[in-house]
């Protein structure tokens, strides 16, 4: 199958890599050219798999137009950045093909709508974590289905593909809610960005994991004046989470196991943009919580508190701050 990837950081060159790797035409567009020119493409995951493409395997270009011929593209673009990629691709795509957004956040997908009013743009979602690594070094540290959305059979050549990458791959007749159930899991984000550890020492004190319950009780209370009933996402329960996060930590440990498979290098995507002086995607995931907060009156102390720091460290300019627990415990008030 002919597919390309707009936006080929860190998710997109793992996406597309896999693609590359199960035979497919894979054209990746994005700013990484001379990296992956070097040295390829490298992949790893949290349950050891290595996959080595050099370069000659490996179609990376910065010009959009080389998206022209492609039957299927994938979105990856960081959320602020959905609006130009719409565009760009209404001018360079042909008529027909399919455009699938794997991106943050819960609107995206209607955005690129709005600007392909031609093509079947479908929601997807990944909700494992990707870090780039020099060298043209890609590693998933986290375990997790990818999710993608029905429409009308349009999405099956491209599900297949995916599929048959090695993804696990869940279809959805509607994806709002598990969008936005993976949004009440993903205001960690933003801890995991401002503590500057990786994922799974994170995770490990439960001090952090007060501050995370916080965060997702507020989504969670959003989502119920908002009536959105949260999904199961793989072996994770949205709903379950606060209860789950304030266990001990020897119970938790034994819990989260069998939930999630975090390796010891896993961190998340917000601190990665700290750590390389990049805009963070908080205003699409924090700031979603509190938009919908304001919309249904409900308050959101935590999150506004937590989206406040980000922006300071964004402002600082010196990569995460490395905040304690007890640093944030005290910043999101009691």
């Amino acid at each position: 199958m002919k597919i390309g990837v707009f936006g080929a950081g860190s998710i997109g060159c793992y996406l597309g890599g896999r693609l590359i790797a199960a035979g497919h035409d894979v054209v990746l567009v994005g700013r990484l050219g001379a990296e992956v020119a070097a040295h390829g493409i490298t992949l790893t995951d949290h349950g050891g798999a290595r996959t080595v493409l050099p370069p000659e395997r490996v179609r990376y270009h910065a010009e959009p137009a080389a998206l022209a011929d492609r039957e299927a593209v994938l979105v990856t673009v960081k959320s602020m950045a959905t609006d130009e990629a719409g565009a760009t691709l209404a001018r360079v795509l042909g008529a027909k093909g399919v455009v699938a957004s794997f991106q943050n956040g819960v609107g995206n997908r209607e955005r690129l709508r709005a600007a392909l009013p031609g093509h079947a743009v479908l929601g997807g979602m990944v909700p494992f974590n990707v870090v780039r690594q020099d060298g043209g070094r890609f590693h998933n540290g986290t375990s997790g289905p990818l999710e993608l959305e029905r429409a009308g059979g349009a999405e099956a050549p491209l599900a297949g593909a995916l599929a048959g990458a090695g993804f696990h791959l869940v279809l959805h007749d509607d994806l709002r809610a598990v969008q936005w159930s993976k949004l009440c899991v993903n205001v960690n984000n933003a801890v995991n960005a401002l503590a500057g550890i990786p994922l799974r020492a994170q995770i490990s004190d439960r001090g952090y994991r007060l501050v995370m319950a916080r965060l997702v009780r507020e989504a969670l209370a959003c989502l119920s004046a908002a009536g959105i009933k949260p999904v199961r996402i793989g072996r994770l329960v949205p709903s379950l989470a606060p209860a789950v996060l304030t266990l001990p930590d020897w119970v938790f440990l034994r819990v989260a196991a069998a939930m999630v498979k975090v390796d010891p290098t896993a961190r998340s995507s917000m601190w990665e943009d700290l750590d390389r002086r990049r805009p963070t995607e908080v205003e699409y995931l924090n700031g979603e919580i509190i938009r919908l907060g304001e919309e249904h009156g409900v308050p959101t102390p935590a999150n506004r508190a937590i989206r406040a720091l980000v922006h300071a460290a964004v402002a600082a300019g010196r990569g995460s701050p490395g905040m304690s627990a007890a640093a944030l415990a005290e910043a999101i008030g009691p």
